[in-house]
C-alpha cells in the first residue's frame, strides 16, 4: 500500500510543477469538444478508441526504455502497474483528443439535432 500512495505523491509534485501545461490541454480539449458538439457520436468513437489503444499498447513495450530500463528489469508487481497505468491513461487520453478531431472531420457525423 506504500507504493501506490508513494506513486500518487509523485504523480500530484509533477502535476503541480506543470499546472500550466495541463490547464492549456485542458481549455484545448474543451475548445474541441464545443467545436465538434452535435458531432460526437459513435461513429467518430471508433477511431479514436482505435488510435487510443494503439498509443497505450506502443506505449508499453516504448515506456521502459524512455526511462532507461528495460521489461527485464521489471520484477516488483508495482513496476507493472506503473507501467499499464502510463500506458493506458496516455491511451485514454490520447483518444479524448482524437475524438473532436475525428468528429470534426467526418463529413457523415452530423447528428439529427
Amino acid at each position: 500500500m506504500y507504493e501506490i500512495w508513494l506513486v500518487l505523491n509523485i504523480v500530484y509534485e509533477i502535476a503541480l510543477g506543470i499546472w500550466p501545461v495541463l490547464l492549456l490541454a485542458l481549455l484545448v480539449w474543451i475548445a474541441l469538444l464545443v467545436a465538434a458538439r452535435g458531432r460526437l457520436g459513435l461513429r467518430a468513437l471508433r477511431p479514436a478508441l482505435l488510435l487510443g489503444a494503439i498509443v497505450a499498447a506502443v506505449l508499453v513495450a516504448a515506456v521502459p526504455p524512455l526511462t532507461q530500463s528495460s521489461l527485464s528489469n521489471m520484477d516488483y508487481w508495482v513496476d507493472w502497474a506503473n507501467l499499464l497505468a502510463i500506458a493506458l491513461g496516455l491511451g485514454v487520453l490520447a483518444a479524448l483528443f482524437v475524438w473532436p478531431l475525428a468528429a470534426l472531420a467526418c463529413p457523415r457525423c452530423r447528428s439529427a439535432v
